[in-house]
């Protein structure tokens, strides 16, 4: 089975060193991210740009953003990581 360079390249992305952002981030990689159209595929690797503390607040719930499309976003990553 062959990598997606592109996807390769995200999973990379994804690991920031907290645990909680890195399940997240690559539970939406692995699940819904080849789904995804190009607009979405566009901004969760924008979002993969944001500094750490801003990206673990919008996906822990702790904070907004104030774009309806993004918030759209962290709700699906969120919705990708099965709770137990």
């Amino acid at each position: 089975m062959r990598t997606d360079p592109d996807q390769a390249r995200l999973r990379w992305r994804c690991r920031r060193g907290m645990k909680e952002l890195d399940q997240l981030l690559l539970n939406y990689l692995q699940v819904r991210y080849a789904q995804a159209d190009a607009a979405e595929r566009k901004r969760f690797a924008a979002c993969l740009e944001l500094p750490d503390p801003q990206l673990a607040s919008w996906l822990l719930g702790r904070s907004t953003p104030e774009d309806a499309e993004l918030e759209q976003l962290m709700a699906r990553i969120r919705a990708a990581t099965p709770t137990a």
